[in-house]
């Protein structure tokens, strides 16, 4: 059955977060008292919550939903899955089980329509070796779908956002630009072939995170997603720390640069520049439509003290002293 799923979203994929200033603003002051076991919250801003289980191992819990992202309901099931399973191997974990979170207008659009959203992602979770055991459902005004994922990692294993060190290679693991792509998508400025790319890396799993997980040397390790490359970079600094980006080698999808050219990109990027852009130096072109694009199921970034040399994972700056963030 052909149906196009964007005829009824608004704005799609993670370029539907709430602002982060928003975000910020809705967090600040709000305190969470939590068991002694509870090892990660939202106050760090980290990619899921982590409970120590007591046994060496740990416990990661997620939850990620959005809009379509793309027409077909298929494609939107994988993306959205996709995406929900990178917070665990963020964390440097493996994802032990998931639950579906659907919302349908169930009298504007078909319920087979629904069941090719969880045939999607039930695809990428047998491909991630696990299965959708249950979830919930309920009627909304515009069609939601996502995952609450939980995962398993050893304590030792385990990966935070914000534990970079001065001196640390800056990594990721994916081109940046999805966001771009998607947006074209809904535009009708899309070619064939950077659709075929956007639905290569969106549905491309994080499970290099597993492995990156599993090494002493990786200091930090967060997913590229909403908030853009800079807005995830600023989460994993912190305050205190600053880092130098090298602009060349930074991946970005060829497409979505010209979509740049074209000053075609998502809402939600100029929030992410305005968030970021007091920190950054060096900002001074159109590189900022890439860098602040609110990636959809985009790639890991981490930081090592050791050089990594693995496939697909680009060595684009490094941690330094002060809080700046400058692009050369």
């Amino acid at each position: 059955m052909s149906f196009n799923l964007l005829e009824f979203s608004k704005g799609g994929g993670c370029g539907c977060k709430i602002e982060p200033q928003k975000l910020k603003s809705i967090l600040e002051g709000v305190s969470n008292q939590h068991l002694n076991n509870v090892l990660v919250d939202f106050s760090g801003s980290d990619d899921a919550a982590v409970i120590d289980l007591g046994n060496h191992q740990c416990l990661i819990q997620t939850t990620d939903f959005f809009l379509p992202v793309v027409s077909d309901p298929y494609d939107f099931g994988r993306i959205a899955a996709c995406n929900a399973l990178s917070d665990v191997y963020a964390m440097g974990g493996k994802p032990l089980t998931a639950l579906s979170i659907l919302g349908w207008p169930v009298e504007k659009i078909p319920l087979e329509i629904a069941k090719e959203v969880i045939k999607g992602a039930v695809s990428i979770c047998q491909e991630a070796g696990i299965s959708i055991s249950g979830g919930h459902s309920i009627e909304t005004a515009d069609p939601i779908f996502g995952l609450s994922v939980s995962g398993l990692v050893e304590t030792s294993n385990l990966k935070r956002n914000n534990t970079c060190q001065i001196g640390d290679t800056i990594y990721i693991t994916k081109p940046l630009g999805l966001g771009l792509l998607s947006n074209a998508v809904k535009t009708g400025a899309i070619t064939e072939d950077g659709y075929a790319q956007l639905i290569r890396y969106a549905t491309q799993l994080n499970q290099v995170g597993v492995t990156l997980g599993c090494r002493a040397d990786i200091s930090a390790m967060t997913d590229i997603t909403g908030f853009g490359l800079l807005g995830h970079l600023t989460e994993m600094l912190g305050a205190e720390k600053g880092a130098r980006l090298n602009l060349a080698n930074i991946p970005v999808l060829e497409e979505a640069k010209e979509l740049a050219a074209k000053m075609m990109y998502p809402n939600i990027t100029t929030s992410n520049y305005n968030f970021v852009k007091d920190r950054c130096k060096g900002l001074n072109g159109l590189e900022f439509l890439w860098l602040c694009d609110p990636q959809t199921s985009g790639g890991l970034m981490f930081t090592s003290a050791e050089t990594i040399e693995m496939p697909d994972c680009y060595p684009i700056g490094r941690v330094v002293e002060g809080s700046l963030i400058e692009i050369l």
